[in-house]
């Protein structure tokens, strides 16, 4: 793993991130960087990724992630791009070019149709042709045809009846037969039903190692002629040549781990969207007086939970940054839980110190819990603890910026009470210097949202029928995803796709 980072685990691995992993630098995820819309940054930082993959030795590398932002409370969004198949296709192609640059192999994933992490490993996901090409295939398309990968994952769940990784249709029909792809497909970490049926469907490796059990189903089925060897022979060519292309002599060498850093900087300062500035609020004043107010000030929120965790090389800290900005900070206060635990004491020391403020700047967002593998967001809001106190502090009647988290689409209510709505997702290792120079003006915000944020989830295109049938993920919406429903159905929308402002004036004459 993983797509922002590398997690090589020392000693017994495990599947979802628990296991203390090497250090490696923490990029922004997907959720961040297809703000950006830079092909040629998404490029470089596959690069990057490269490099710390080559000094660890890790010949494979397990990413980028391009499904379809199908539905907000998908709780993998963080580490996917956009709800739009061309963009997501594009950015993944490039991360791809960057990764494969000097012998490693990216894996993009999951093929396909994986939009939910509940049940994600019995669902059935069940949709038209069309709306399986022009929306959850076109993605995986573009990145097959310009990126090249060397090696693909297949998904938990099954399309149409049948398991990814033994579906004829998409395996052998489309991503053989007509994408001419001709590299190494990889089961999910315990994602192969059928080991027989998954070679059949040209899937060549079945993670994790088990042992030899299934080998023996492999030649029990050639004996009986239910396969034929050359079948075999073929998948066992196809994994010798991956092994051929990526597996060199790759020493641990020193890495410029300052450098990364950096990079990881630029990525965030490039991704962070700017969704309010009324009255100019920003860029902050340095002669106004500005209480800071989060716990993310002090804990960042900087990626999603499970197997895409990064044990960074360094975390910056938006506390420690203040200090050599041109901000006037005259304090910070935590005013909540994490946890969503309520705490009058918390919120009363925090209006104490806004009340001496000129500017309130408060982050909010979701924690790592959340976001996480495995499990999907039961809402679209944030903690109430969170919005109790954003409504305590609008009371003192005083411009509030407020800075937010999260790495997929959420409710704002209070969108249209702020003076300034400050987007970081989900900004990696290096965000907290990036949030400082956007909020001091040392860099003008650029990013632009890669998803529609809709004002209620009750306003979204799948909101009937997401998580309404044990067994399938029904896709009644068809091609209507995202953008492309609110625009036939006419449904305003809080900021749309594409939507991102700059402390720019422009003007059409």
């Amino acid at each position: 793993d993983g797509p922002h980072g590398i997690r090589k685990q020392v000693g017994e691995a495990d599947n979802l991130g628990l296991n203390e992993s090497y250090k490696s630098t923490c990029f922004p995820p997907a959720c961040a960087i297809s703000a950006t819309w830079n092909l040629d940054l998404a490029k470089e930082i596959g690069e990057a990724l490269e490099d710390e993959a080559n000094s660890l030795g890790v010949d494979v590398l397990l990413g980028p992630g391009l499904n379809i932002k199908r539905n907000p409370l998908c709780g993998r969004n963080f580490e996917y791009f956009s709800e739009d198949p061309y963009l997501a296709g594009k950015l993944a192609a490039s991360y791809v070019k960057g990764i494969q640059s000097k012998g490693v192999s990216a894996c993009i994933k999951h093929f396909a149709c994986n939009s939910q992490e509940l049940r994600r490993q019995t669902t059935d996901s069940v949709l038209d042709e069309r709306t399986l090409r022009e929306i959850y295939l076109t993605n995986f398309e573009i990145a097959v045809k310009e990126g090249q990968p060397l090696t693909i994952m297949s998904s938990y769940n099954l399309v149409n009846g049948e398991y990814t990784n033994q579906n004829p249709h998409l395996c052998n029909d489309i991503l053989r037969g007509e994408w001419g792809f001709d590299g190494v497909m990889v089961s999910d970490w315990g994602g192969a039903d059928d080991r027989v049926k998954g070679l059949i469907a040209n899937n060549e490796l079945e993670m994790p190692f088990n042992d030899g059990d299934t080998n023996k189903d492999i030649v029990k089925a050639v004996k009986e002629g239910k396969i034929q060897e050359s079948l075999l022979d073929e998948c066992v060519d196809r994994i010798l040549t991956l092994i051929d292309k990526v597996h060199k002599d790759k020493a641990p060498k020193e890495l410029d781990v300052e450098k990364h850093h950096l990079l990881a900087q630029k990525a965030t300062e490039e991704s962070i969207t700017l969704l309010e500035n009324h009255h100019n609020i920003l860029p902050l004043d340095p002669k106004k007086k500005v209480a800071f107010i989060g716990k993310f000030i002090e804990l960042p929120r900087y990626q999603g939970a499970g197997s895409s965790i990064v044990n960074p090389t360094r975390l910056d800290k938006v506390l420690d940054e203040l200090n050599d900005s041109s901000i006037n900070a005259i304090g910070y206060e935590p005013g909540y839980h994490l946890s969503g635990k309520k705490s009058k004491g918390r919120v009363k020391r925090a209006l104490t110190l806004a009340s001496k403020a000129d500017v309130i700047v408060l982050f909010l967002g979701l924690d790592e819990l959340t976001e996480a593998e495995g499990i999907d967001r039961i809402d679209m809001h944030l903690p109430n603890n969170q919005l109790e106190l954003f409504d305590e502090l609008y009371k003192l009647d005083k411009p509030i910026v407020v800075v937010l988290s999260s790495g997929s689409a959420i409710e704002l209510p209070f969108a249209k009470k702020v003076h300034a709505l400050v987007h970081t997702h989900l900004a990696g290792q290096a965000g907290a210097k990036a949030i400082i120079n956007v909020l001091s003006g040392k860099i003008n915000p650029s990013g632009k949202l890669a998803e529609s944020y809709p004002f209620f989830y009750k306003n979204y295109g799948g909101y009937n029928y997401f998580h309404k049938n044990v067994n399938t993920c029904e896709y009644r919406e068809g091609i209507y995803v995202g953008y492309r429903y609110y625009e036939k159905n006419n449904i305003d929308v809080l900021y749309p796709f594409g939507y991102g402002l700059s402390y720019t004036t422009f003007a059409y004459r």
